[in-house]
C-alpha cells in the first residue's frame, strides 16, 4: 500500500480504556448491571403509580438513569471505535459482540422506566413536564411521548432487543465485515494493485479516463461476486423492518425515521419534491462538464473526473492548517476547539487494512470529547471530509453544556455544523487561489459534492422507498433491486449521463441502507438548510455568528423546527428549500463565468 501523509495518525482511546482486555471494561459492565438492578428496585413502584409520582422522584430517576447510560455508552463507544479501527481483528469483533449483548441485558432492566412514562395519562404527564424542577428534561420527557402509540409491552420490547443481537445487528455486522474485507485488483501504471473499497472509489476521481472506467468496472464486477449475500442481507433487513413496523403500528416505512428526526413527513415530502423539481440544474451542469472534458456526453465514471488544474497532493499537515485557518476566520473559538482534535489525537486518519471505510464522528456523551475516523488519501476531497467531521466534532463539543438526554441532535440538524464547516473551508480555499484553473477545479469539486449530498441522497431515499414497497409484494432478488436502483437514478441523470453495465450493483455497498434506514434524506435536509444559513451569514456578517453558536450549543434540547425558528427558518415552505437551490445555481453560474 502506497505511503501517504496521514500514516501514523491514529486516535488515542486511552481516556476510555487501555486495551480490549482492560479489566475496567468488565468492571464497568458489572457496575452498570448492579446499578440498573438497584434503579429498578427503587423506581419501578413509583413509576407504576403515576397519580402519586412526585417531580423530585422523577428528577432523581433521570439523574440515575443518565449516569448508567453514560457509563454504558463509554464501554459501547470504546468497543465500537476499536472495531471500526480494525474490523478484522478477532479480539475487536469479540469485544463488540460481548458489549452489545451485555448492554442489551442492562438496557432491558431499565426499559420499564420509559414504558411506564409512556403509560402516564396526558394530564398527569403534562403537570410533571411543566414542573420547574424538571425544566432541563422537559424536551426529553415530551419527545419520548411521541412513541406512545408505537410501543409494545415490556416483555415484548425486551424480546425484540434480545433477538436483534442475532437478527438485524448480526446482519449489520456481517455487512460491515464483508465490505471492509473486500479487495479489488486494478491495473495502474502497468502494475496490478490490490485496493480496498475506499481506495477503489477514490479512483473515480482520477484524471485518467481509462483508469476511472477500469475502476468502476472492477468495483461492480467485485460487488456482483458477492451479490447473492449482499441482496440476502438487505432483503432480510427490510423484511425485519416491515415486520417491526406492523407490530408497532407505523403507517409507512419512513414514519419511524421522521419520528426519531422529530420532523413531520410533510416537510420531508416538500423538500424531496423541490429537490426533484431541480434535477434540470444537474443536467445542465453535466452538459457543461462534458464540454470541459471534451466529451460528447458524460459516462457515469466521468461524474467526478477532475477539471481545471489538478490539485496537487494535499498532505495531512496542510489540510490541518487550512481547516484551522478557515474556522478561525469565522470564529476564533472554533479554531481553538478544532486544534484540540489534532493536538490530542482524537482523529484516526491513516488508511490501513481492516479499517472501516468512509468517515464518521462519534460524540459519546457530554462527559467525553468526540472522536473522528477518516481515511485520508492526500487529496482535496479528503480535506473537505476532515472539515465535515470536525464540524460534527465542534457541534459535539459545543453542546456538552446540555445534559445526556439533550445532548444528541436528530439527524436532520446533526448535519448542520458539518456541512457549514465544509462551506467555510471551501470559501477559504477559493479565496486563496489566484490561478483560474485551480478555481475551476475547486468550484467543480464543490458543485459535485453538493450534488452528491442533495440530489444523490434524494435518489438514495427514493430507492429505499421503492425497495420497501417492492418487499411488501415479494422477496427481493438481485435483478429486482438492480432495476429499482437504475429507475431511481435514471430520473437524476436523465439523458445527460450514461449509466454503464454493472451499475445495477450501485446500491449494494451503501452502509446507511443497512444500519439506519432512511438516514439519507437527512443529508439533503442538512445541505439545503446550510446553503440557506450560509447565505444569511454572507448577508448578515458577524451578527449571524452568535445565533449560529446558540443553535449548536442547544444540541438536541428542542425540536429542529423550534431550534431553527430564531434564525427565521420555515421548513414547511417550498420557498425555503428553493433558497438552497438558488445558492447551488449561483455556484454553477460562477463556474460558467470562469470557463
Amino acid at each position: 500500500m502506497a505511503n501517504n501523509s496521514a500514516e501514523g495518525i491514529r486516535w488515542d482511546l486511552s481516556n476510555l480504556f487501555r486495551a480490549d482486555d482492560d479489566p475496567r471494561i468488565e468492571k464497568t459492565l458489572k457496575d452498570c448491571r448492579s446499578q440498573a438492578e438497584r434503579f429498578a428496585a427503587r423506581f419501578r413502584a413509583a413509576m407504576d403509580t403515576p397519580q402519586t409520582l412526585a417531580a423530585n422522584t422523577l428528577l432523581q430517576a433521570l439523574h440515575d438513569l443518565e449516569s448508567i447510560y453514560e457509563a454504558l455508552g463509554r464501554v459501547g463507544s470504546y468497543a465500537g471505535l476499536l472495531y471500526a479501527a480494525d474490523t478484522a481483528k478477532p479480539e475487536h469483533q469479540d469485544l463488540e459482540q460481548r458489549v452489545e449483548q451485555r448492554s442489551t441485558e442492562i438496557r432491558n432492566l431499565l426499559l420499564f422506566f420509559e414504558l411506564a412514562w409512556l403509560k402516564v395519562e396526558d394530564e398527569s404527564a403534562n403537570k410533571l413536564i411543566n414542573d420547574r424542577q424538571l425544566e432541563s428534561y422537559r424536551h426529553y420527557l415530551t419527545s419520548l411521548r411521541r412513541y406512545r402509540p408505537h410501543t409494545l409491552s415490556e416483555l415484548e420490547e425486551q424480546l425484540i432487543n434480545e433477538k436483534d443481537n442475532t437478527g438485524r445487528n448480526a446482519f449489520g455486522r456481517l455487512f460491515s465485515e464483508m465490505t471492509s474485507s473486500l479487495t479489488f485488483k486494478v491495473e495502474r501504471d502497468g502494475k496490478s494493485e490490490e485496493l480496498n473499497l475506499s481506495q477503489i472509489l477514490s479512483l473515480l476521481h482520477e484524471p485518467d479516463r481509462s483508469l476511472r472506467q477500469r475502476a468502476m468496472d472492477t468495483l461492480y464486477q467485485g460487488l456482483s461476486q458477492h451479490g447473492q449475500v449482499l441482496t440476502f442481507i438487505y432483503d432480510t433487513l427490510i423484511q425485519d423492518n416491515l415486520t417491526t413496523d406492523r407490530l408497532r403500528h407505523y403507517s409507512n416505512p419512513m414514519a419511524p425515521r421522521h419520528l426519531s428526526n422529530e420532523i413531520d413527513g410533510d416537510a420531508v415530502k416538500t423538500m424531496m419534491e423541490v429537490t426533484e423539481a431541480n434535477f434540470g440544474l444537474a443536467h445542465d451542469y453535466f452538459r457543461v462538464k462534458a464540454k470541459l472534458l471534451e466529451l460528447p456526453k458524460l459516462a457515469l465514471y466521468d461524474q467526478y473526473a477532475p477539471v481545471g488544474k489538478e490539485a496537487k497532493p494535499f498532505p495531512y499537515a496542510q489540510a490541518k492548517e487550512v481547516v484551522l485557518n478557515a474556522f478561525g476566520a469565522f470564529e476564533p473559538s472554533f479554531r481553538a476547539l478544532a486544534s484540540e482534535f489534532f493536538a490530542k489525537n482524537w482523529i484516526d486518519a491513516e488508511i490501513r487494512k481492516g479499517k472501516r471505510g468512509g468517515a464518521f464522528c462519534a460524540s459519546p456523551s457530554p462527559q467525553l470529547h468526540p472522536y473522528i475516523l477518516c481515511n485520508y488519501d492526500d487529496n482535496l476531497r479528503d480535506v473537505m471530509t476532515v472539515a465535515h467531521e470536525l464540524g460534527h466534532g465542534l457541534h459535539g463539543c459545543l453542546s456538552r453544556k446540555q445534559n445526556y438526554f439533550n445532548y444528541d441532535t436528530p439527524l436532520t440538524t446533526a448535519e448542520t455544523a458539518s456541512v457549514f464547516a465544509e462551506m467555510l473551508v471551501f470559501d477559504y480555499l477559493l479565496a486563496q487561489q489566484t490561478d483560474q484553473e485551480v478555481q475551476i477545479a475547486l468550484l467543480a469539486g464543490k458543485i459535485e459534492d453538493v450534488f452528491a449530498t442533495v440530489f444523490r441522497q434524494n435518489v438514495l431515499t427514493r430507492f429505499e422507498e421503492l425497495a420497501f414497497a417492492a418487499r411488501k409484494e415479494k422477496r427481493l432478488t438481485p435483478e429486482a433491486l438492480g432495476k429499482l436502483w437504475l429507475d431511481a437514478n435514471g430520473k437524476y441523470y436523465g439523458d445527460a449521463v450514461d449509466m454503464p453495465d454493472g451499475y445495477q450493483w450501485g446500491w449494494s455497498y451503501i452502509p446507511h441502507f443497512i444500519h439506519s434506514r432512511f438516514y439519507c434524506y437527512s443529508y439533503v435536509f442538512g445541505q439545503l438548510l446550510v446553503l440557506a444559513l450560509y447565505r444569511m451569514y454572507k448577508d448578515q456578517g458577524k451578527s449571524f455568528v452568535p445565533k449560529y453558536l446558540a443553535l449548536l450549543e442547544a444540541g438536541g434540547s428542542d425540536t429542529p423546527d423550534a431550534l431553527l425558528k430564531p434564525l427565521g427558518v420555515n421548513i414547511h415552505k417550498a420557498e425555503f428549500w428553493q433558497k438552497g437551490f438558488e445558492e447551488i445555481s449561483a455556484l454553477v453560474r460562477k463556474l460558467q463565468s470562469l470557463i
